[in-house]
């Protein structure tokens, strides 16, 4: 049986009328007549009752009708969602991020367009170290990435799309918050133990944070590790030391924290969107056209 012996049928039993019928399919009347035969032969029961005057469904053929007209509308369904899925439209999209990422309003802004675009497409977001988004992509865990900058494999490509100032993090309670409400150098913490995300976690502020502090003379002495930026700020709060981050973070309101512009001119940090070059998702494509489309991608 082949779709279009459920076609003919239905035009027929619409029509009850084979010559009108095969007018509406473009086609004759005698082998639309015997396409009809060969589908009662395949069914195994007659599905017109067939006079000289009249033709009319059979009880099989009305019962039949039903499920002749849901099957071709299933077949339809399917085709419009391999359509979707070709155009991005459908299926699930999976997106790692820094913790630091949702902090800034273009890419909540960004993902609240794209969902209101794409209601049909399942956002995984799923929040990782840098290392873990740049690692994601290489296996294909993930298509896109968001992340601060790291050194990457060749097989990814970068935008760039923005940069933020970094931003000391003092106990309200240091020293050093009074008379630098316009902020201060990275220098001025040189003695200070610092609070910061582990060397392993994989974060692209480490390495900017130990180069920051070598152009300002000074090695960072890390006394208290975190995986987490909240925990990071929050042991700052309880005195246990100074931190650095994007200034993005200063949207957390936490009592006891002070938050001071860094003055050197290198203080900056990027948020880059990462896919892989041969990007096979539709759905990233569109994502990250999104994303980027006011944004120029980065020269090797």
């Amino acid at each position: 049986m082949e779709l279009r012996h459920l076609r003919y049928f239905i035009a027929v039993a619409e029509e009850l009328h084979f010559g009108r019928a095969a007018q509406v399919l473009g086609i004759s009347q005698p082998p639309l007549s015997q396409q009809i035969q060969a589908l009662e032969q395949e069914v195994g029961a007659r599905l017109f009752e067939r006079t000289n005057r009249r033709v009319e469904l059979s009880e099989a053929g009305r019962l039949f009708l039903e499920e002749a007209r849901l099957a071709l509308a299933q077949v339809a369904k399917a085709a419009d969602v391999a359509r979707r899925a070709q155009l991005g439209e459908l299926g699930e999209l999976k997106i790692g991020f820094t913790s630091s990422a949702p902090f800034n309003s273009t890419i909540p802004q960004a993902i609240f367009s794209f969902r209101q675009r794409f209601p049909a497409v399942h956002l995984n977001l799923r929040e990782m170290s840098s290392t873990q988004v740049a690692d994601a992509l290489v296996d294909e865990s993930i298509e896109v990435g968001i992340m601060r900058p790291l050194g990457l494999p060749d097989c990814l490509s970068v935008v760039e799309l923005m940069r933020e100032p970094l931003v000391a993090v003092l106990s309200s309670k240091h020293p050093l918050v009074e008379g630098s409400e316009e902020g201060l150098f990275l220098s001025a913490l040189a003695l200070e133990p610092f609070v910061f995300f582990p060397r392993s976690y994989g974060s692209g502020l480490y390495a900017q944070l130990l180069s920051l502090a070598r152009d300002a003379g000074f090695t960072p002495h890390f006394a208290q590790e975190a995986g987490e930026a909240m925990t990071i700020i929050g042991l700052v709060a309880a005195g246990l030391g100074v931190s650095v981050m994007p200034a993005s973070y200063q949207r957390m309101r936490i009592d006891g924290v002070v938050y001071r512009p860094l003055l050197d001119p290198a203080a900056v940090s990027a948020v880059w969107l990462v896919q892989r070059k041969d990007q096979k998702s539709a759905m990233a494509r569109a994502f990250v056209e999104l994303l980027t489309s006011k944004v120029e991608p980065l020269k090797p």
